[in-house]
């Protein structure tokens, strides 16, 4: 299976990108901490090709804690600085501005050393739809500039945006690659709210969902829907579940869309814990 989404503002975004690099000192690539990987645009790789990045690990407070760290580790092993962020509560931005300057340390020298005068650092943020960079630059400005919205798409234009007096952003709006060609990445986009519901069935979704729940946070999965045990059939999960939710239908059978909805839902917004689906296996295999 691959999905494909690729809008035209998408192209029209990808264009508007490379004709800005040459504007901005530094690129800050926004992901999401629950899928540090699968939400890293590998089409942005080959636009940013060897200018500074920063990467920040959006939503941390939804991911696993442990596995944010060994992100981190794993971006820093990659010789690029990375954070992790909460942009909705404001929380790890203060570093934002100290760890571009530190990137860019020795451009700012060479600057300096030639009598030109000090400047604002010039960032652009990118990131795939609904990462959070909207939330990101207006909590950076101290003013709601951006536009923010809870789907994939909000943000259509570029804007530049001051941040004090050290750092202007360039805004972009989110950018998808045309084509996923690993089925898991783009259930795990759907399922952490980064690509529309109508590009995929939410049953399948759901299934995704209770399969990766089931192998990895069991407690969980049983904890959170009264579950005495998982059954190795996740239709079995799903019947369970609808019963327990009361997502039945004339004759008591379950409803499996309504189901797969409750599902999906609780795992976007946390009700079984933060976790993180992208592991660092998965990086280290596809640079192989």
């Amino acid at each position: 299976m691959t999905i494909q989404w690729f809008p035209g503002h998408m192209a029209k975004a990808r264009r508007q990108v490379t004709e800005k690099l040459k504007l901005v000192d530094i690129v800050i690539e926004l992901v999401d901490a629950r899928i540090p990987l699968s939400s890293r645009n590998p089409m942005i790789e080959e636009i940013i090709g060897q200018k500074p990045r920063l990467v920040l690990l959006n939503k941390a407070d939804m991911a696993d804690t442990n596995r944010t760290n060994q992100w981190i580790a794993y971006f820093k092993e990659q010789g690029i600085t990375a954070l992790a962020v909460n942009a909705q509560a404001g929380k790890g931005l203060q570093v934002i501005v100290q760890a571009a300057k530190e990137i860019l340390k020795d451009k700012f020298d060479r600057m300096k050393s030639r009598g030109m005068r000090p400047r604002a650092i010039r960032a652009m943020i990118v990131g795939i739809p609904n990462v959070g960079k909207s939330t990101l630059i207006n909590r950076l400005a101290k003013k709601n500039i951006a536009k923010t919205g809870n789907t994939p798409g909000v943000t259509k234009a570029q804007q530049w945006i001051k941040v004090g007096k050290e750092l202007e952003l360039l805004d972009t709006p989110g950018i998808l690659w045309p084509k996923f060609e690993d089925p898991k990445v783009g259930y795990k986009l759907a399922l952490t709210g980064a690509i529309k519901d109508t590009i995929l069935n939410l049953q399948d979704i759901a299934v995704y969902g209770l399969r990766f729940l089931a192998e990895h946070y069991p407690e969980r999965l049983e904890e959170r829907y009264g579950l005495e045990e998982i059954s190795e059939e996740v239709v079995d999960s799903f019947d369970k579940i609808g019963a327990k939710r009361g997502c039945l239908m004339a004759g008591g059978e379950v409803n499996y869309d309504k189901t797969s909805e409750i599902i999906v839902r609780d795992i976007r917004n946390v009700q079984l814990g933060p976790m993180t689906f992208d592991f660092i296996g998965e990086a280290e295999k596809d640079s192989e």
